[in-house]
């Protein structure tokens, strides 16, 4: 993956394959503190010790459909690649978090890409789930919350184009109001 937006969108969707209902990320762009912190957070079915210790080995994953798993090995290289480094905590049956960071300077930390259009995307695929995205940076903070974007939409979809459209540009805007950094 050459973008941070699609290794956000391929984790969380772990988060969603273990039947998580809540799912928090929380991104901490410091060009100040030169880093680029990531924190997906979910109360789904959580890892085993066993799993967990080797969760980031490439022939380790619990799909059914291929006997490879990449989003958390290739998470960690590209970290390591860019000083910084994973954390994953795990519990059966309380869920898990997974954070890792880069320096933000790095030049080999992969760019953000289309992080507003993931996220928007994400949550419109997933309604039925409570998603809290916050992302922090050195001048402020901006929070997407699904449960709020619900009530506001009284009934109507995140999947209706208009509305995805609408929610994609509002998100991108308020990214851009509190000094983002791609």
């Amino acid at each position: 993956m050459k973008e941070l937006s699609m290794h956000v969108y391929d984790l969380m969707e772990n988060s969603i394959a273990a039947n998580a209902s809540e799912i928090k990320l929380i991104i901490h762009d410091s060009i100040k503190d030169n880093v680029y912190a990531f924190t997906i957070e979910d109360n789904g079915k959580g890892m085993s010790p066993e799993f967990l210790a080797k969760v980031t080995d490439p022939y380790t994953t619990t799909r059914t459909t291929r006997k490879v798993g990449l989003g958390l090995p290739l998470i960690k290289m590209n970290t390591e690649n860019c000083g910084g480094g994973m954390k994953i905590e795990s519990e059966v049956g309380k869920g898990t978090r997974l954070d890792f960071w880069f320096q933000h300077n790095h030049w080999d930390r992969p760019p953000m890409g289309d992080l507003a259009g993931t996220i928007v995307m994400l949550c419109s695929q997933h309604e039925d789930r409570h998603i809290i995205y916050r992302h922090i940076t050195d001048t402020d903070e901006f929070v997407f919350d699904t449960e709020e974007v619900k009530e506001a939409l009284d009934g109507a979809s995140m999947n209706d184009l208009t509305i995805f459209r609408y929610l994609k540009e509002m998100v991108k805007e308020n990214l851009q109001e509190i000094g983002y950094s791609e």
